[in-house]
């Protein structure tokens, strides 16, 4: 099962190039960095860890 690589942040709407940094949570909830941040790494719709999102090659 492939990881959903979402283009945009769910807070702020902000691009998220394939390669950007990006965090995500387990259920695939994604942020940009500053976002991120702010929400002290945890995810506001499950309550989850935010962790840096594998970048492909």
């Amino acid at each position: 099962m492939a990881l959903e690589m979402r283009k945009e942040c769910e807070k702020c709407n902000s691009i998220l190039m394939e390669n950007s940094i990006a965090y995500i949570c387990v259920h695939e909830c994604t942020f940009c960095e500053t976002c991120t941040e702010n929400m002290k790494q945890i995810c506001p719709n499950c309550g989850g860890e935010l962790v840096r999102r594998p970048r492909r090659q």
